[in-house]
Formats: C-alpha cells, sequence, structure tokens
C-alpha cells in the first residue's frame, strides 16, 4: 500500500443499509428502465421503427441513471457493476457497459467509529497489540486500508479491512442487480447467460474471501522468491509479508510496502533502461503464471502494483490476490496452445485451440474462424519475431514502443464488431478473466512507456513449457 494511496479523510455517508431496501432501489430502478424502454419502443414502432436500441442515446441516459442509483448504494453494488463493465462485454449492452465503467475504483472511507468495532470483534485483545491509523490509507467498493505499527517491534503493517456486514448481503446484492438487468430487458435468459452469471459470483465470493488470499500471498510469496533468484533480472519482484497473527474472517494483515503506481510521475522520471526492465519483469510475471504456475492474479488494477526504485535495482510490488484464478489442466493447455500457434501464425492450430477455450463453436462459421483467428493474432502482435512487427511501432533499434502502439485501441475496436455478431459463442468466465489480465498487463507496459521485444522471452517459456510434456 503504497505513499500515494493516502487519501484525506472527508466525509463519507456510509454503505446504505438494509437488504430489503438496497433490494428494492435496485429492483425500482430496473422497473423504471424496463417501463422506460417498452414506452419508447411502443412510440419508436408507431413512428416505423422496430423499437429502442440498446445503444441508442435514450439507452445511455437509462443505463446512467441505473448506474448512478448503484454508485449510490456502495458497497458491493460498485463491486459487481466493475466487474460486470470488465467482463460483460458478450453480454450486456454497449450503453450499459459504457456507464458501468464510470464506476469509481475507489470510494470514501468509513469513519473509524465504524471501523473499530470490527476490527475489535476479529482480533480481540490483539487490537491492543497495535497503534493503528485512524485515517485509510485507502478505500475502494468492498475494503479499505488501514496502516498500523506493531507496539512491540516498531514495524509498519497495513491492515485490510472488509466492510462490516458485507458477506451477510453480497449473494441478495447480486441477485438484485441481476433482476434489474433482466426487468430492464438489458439482458435475455438463457444458459450462456447463467453460465457467466454463476462465474462471476464465484469471483466476487473468492474476492471476500480473505482466507483463500491469505494463501495465495504465501504462495505466490514463495514462488517469486524463487523466480528472483533463478534469474538475473534487474528487476526483482516483490510480495508483502502475511502478518498472521493479526488476520480474522474480515481482516488481512501484511507487511507496509513503499512505491508508487506506473502512473505516477516518480515512476516516469526512470531512466528508459530502467522502464524497459520493469516492462519486461512485468511481461515475465505473466509468462510464469501460465507456463509455470499454472494460476494467475486477473486483476490489473494499477493499485495492485507499486514501482519501488531502489539503488540496487528496482523492485516490482505485488499487493492484492483477492482475485487468483486457478483454472483447470485443460484449459492451461488450450491457453498455452492459443499463445503459441498465435505467435507462429499457425492459423489452424489457433482456431483448435480457441475451440478448447469456448470461443468458438464446432459450427461457427469460417467467418468467425477467420476473424477470431486475426484478433487473438493482432493482440500478440508485440510477441511477434522482430522481423515481423509493424515499423511504424518500433524505434530507431527495432524495439516495440509499446506506448505508442496503440495496440489495445486497435484490438478492441475489431473485437467490439466481431463480438456483435451472431458467429461467436460467449467466451467462458476464465477467458474473460485472462482477457482482462492480459490486457491489464499490456496497459501497465504501456503507460511505463517502454521500448523492447516479447518475442525471445515468450518463445523461451513456451519451449520450456513443451519440453515438459
Amino acid at each position: 500500500m503504497g505513499r500515494d494511496g493516502q487519501r484525506s479523510q472527508r466525509k463519507r455517508g456510509g454503505l446504505k443499509r438494509g437488504g430489503l431496501s438496497r433490494s428494492l432501489s435496485v429492483s425500482l430502478a430496473g422497473l423504471r428502465a424496463g417501463g422506460a424502454f417498452a414506452i419508447d419502443g411502443a412510440l419508436q414502432r408507431l413512428r416505423g421503427g422496430d423499437g429502442p436500441a440498446l445503444d441508442s442515446a435514450f439507452a445511455r441516459r437509462e443505463a446512467q441513471r441505473f448506474v448512478a442509483e448503484l454508485g449510490r448504494l456502495k458497497g458491493s453494488y460498485v463491486k459487481i457493476g466493475q466487474m460486470m463493465a470488465l467482463l460483460g462485454e458478450h453480454f450486456l449492452p454497449p450503453a450499459l457497459t459504457e456507464a458501468l465503467h464510470t464506476l469509481e475504483a475507489s470510494t470514501e472511507p468509513l469513519p473509524w467509529a465504524e471501523i473499530e468495532p470490527l476490527l475489535r470483534e476479529q482480533l480481540g485483545a490483539r487490537l491492543d497489540e497495535l497503534q493503528v491509523e485512524h485515517q485509510a490509507l485507502a478505500a475502494a467498493s468492498i475494503a479499505q486500508v488501514h496502516r498500523a505499527t506493531v507496539r512491540a517491534s516498531g514495524e509498519h503493517i497495513v491492515l485490510k479491512v472488509q466492510y462490516p456486514g458485507l458477506a451477510e448481503v453480497i449473494d441478495d446484492d447480486f441477485d438484485s442487480v441481476v433482476r434489474m438487468l433482466l426487468l430492464a430487458r438489458w439482458v435475455q435468459a438463457g444458459r450462456e447467460l447463467d453460465t457467466w452469471l454463476q462465474s462471476l459470483r464465484e469471483q466476487l465470493h473468492s474476492e471476500i474471501d480473505y482466507a483463500r488470499e491469505a494463501r495465495m500471498l504465501q504462495r505466490f510469496g514463495e514462488r517469486v522468491q524463487a523466480a528472483n533468484a533463478a534469474t538475473g533480472r534487474s528487476v526483482h519482484y516483490r510480495i508483502p509479508q502475511l502478518h498472521a497473527n493479526y488476520c480474522g474472517e474480515q481482516v488481512l494483515a501484511m507487511e507496509y510496502m513503499g512505491g508508487y503506481r506506473v502512473s505516477r510521475a516518480e515512476v516516469a522520471r526512470l531512466s528508459q533502461r530502467r522502464r524497459n526492465a520493469l516492462g519486461e519483469a512485468m511481461l515475465e510475471l505473466f509468462f510464469l503464471e501460465v507456463y509455470q504456475w499454472g494460476e494467475l492474479q486477473t486483476d490489473p488494477n494499477f493499485g495492485n502494483y507499486l514501482v519501488a526504485p531502489g539503488r540496487d535495482g528496482d523492485e516490482l510490488v505485488l499487493l492484492d490476490f483477492g482475485s487468483v484464478l486457478a483454472p483447470d489442466a485443460t484449459f492451461l493447455l488450450h491457453l498455452g496452445n492459443a499463445i503459441s500457434a498465435g505467435m507462429a501464425q499457425d492459423r489452424q492450430a489457433l482456431a483448435q485451440s480457441l475451440l478448447g477455450l469456448g470461443c468458438l463453436r464446432e459450427d461457427s462459421s469460417d467467418f468467425a474462424r477467420d476473424t477470431f483467428v486475426d484478433f487473438c493474432c493482432q493482440l500478440l502482435e508485440p510477441l511477434e519475431e522482430p522481423a515481423h512487427l509493424p515499423a511504424q511501432y518500433l524505434n530507431r533499434r527495432g524495439e516495440y514502443r509499446w506506448g505508442h502502439s496503440a495496440l489495445l485501441r486497435r484490438v478492441g475496436k475489431q473485437a467490439a464488431g466481431a463480438a456483435a455478431t451472431r458467429h461467436f459463442s460467449a467466451p467462458g468466465g476464465d477467458f474473460a478473466l485472462i482477457a482482462r489480465k492480459l490486457t491489464g498487463v499490456f496497459t501497465f507496459i504501456a503507460v511505463l512507456g517502454a521500448e523492447f521485444n516479447g518475442h525471445a522471452m515468450a518463445q523461451r517459456y513456451i519451449d520450456h513449457w513443451l519440453s515438459q510434456d
């Protein structure tokens, strides 16, 4: 939890309490939107049209009204909306997805008077061993962070505190949002929707399961220690140590880590060489997760990473492990093959891997296969052999300029057009999380302004992976 995570304590209305009132507020928002769509559709038909388009100016207004209601209710509603914005492009209309992206990642913290009783309940007498700062260091949709000092040792730690009562209402809140989507006619009931919603619900529960996050924190800590020792990389990974004695069901205690978010001026002022090394470390972390560890931290929020500059080498600090995906072996096999085939421009093998990942169906048209294969090849552009990289995105040394490539904007435009056609099946939740992870990695590297070619690194991990078969 870095220096720039601090925020001034401001007045906050708190999470809106009462399951019935929360559910009713969202249901009424859905009924209002659904009724408005019905009236507008009737008017459109009277004028000779087919009814309201879900990406019209009218739909955008209704979507903004609904999202404003989610923001007013705060807590898990905001988190649910954020997750749907990131993972719902194949199910939600553009107007709603666009509006959901406006939900703030940060929020005003609860006052200390509401946090202290929870800490006392969770830690008991152990709380007296800590001097906890009453002002939150950071706050998000489902938790806030307080810095504390261990009185006996003077060590600085942080307490990630889940909002009181959140676990008890999270399923009801999720069901309320789903009812709203159906009432407002923004989604149609069906098997694919049910599968997607179940994946979202499981992901939501993972993010509030602090016992699981604690295990992941320790597991990834051991992994990065081994990775640091096995390479001569100038950038090392760093994961805060768990302080199990001060953890509880709704409290996670870990080492305080200093550093800067990637978007900060302190990082931009680092030399090109150091920023290149940080970018390579972020990309290599992705390959370690896919090809060696089989588990991926899938939340690309910049707040989950810090850059810690140092005289003896810079550190990439990894903070949050509430969103770790552990796909099954079959999924990982298809994912690894897809990356390998895409880099080799083997279109037939890539299509087979996409079929295994659930992105294509057995009866998908040639158009669907060609379009999705083109999309994946473009997404993997930075990993192509240097001789095949687009010249307009290279520096004078022939290195890929991640920030100047506008890769995600180009790929996003193509993906939006393809996903809107009837030729594609909606990918499963695991694939959507992997896509979120990969776009987060590329965005991080682009913001760094890094300039390097990723082919040799990727090929090294692929070759080692293939040799294990």
